[in-house]
């Protein structure tokens, strides 16, 4: 699984330092290496408007490919 450039990508794990969740959607902005000599990717991630909300650096096992058998669902950034 190699993300392209710009290609939007899930994430399959919770980055709580970034208030990100698994199944959070992404931007890939960046393929880069990481420790180890694995693949890293930062992403950018943006609210429901378009707004950039922040941008992460997170090794390729943290994300996956969208695939058509998915739908996008909304979750609030701000505890209710």
């Amino acid at each position: 699984m190699k993300p392209k450039l710009y290609e939007e990508v899930v994430l399959v794990i919770d980055v709580p330092e970034k208030n990100l969740k698994k199944g959070d959607v992404a931007t890939v902005v960046a393929h880069h290496p990481i420790s180890d000599g694995k693949d890293g990717y930062t992403l950018e991630v943006f609210n429901a408007l378009g707004d950039t909300i922040t941008i992460v650096t997170v090794p390729e096992s943290a994300i996956d490919l969208l695939t058509e058998n998915e739908v996008l669902a909304v979750r609030s950034l701000i505890a209710a």
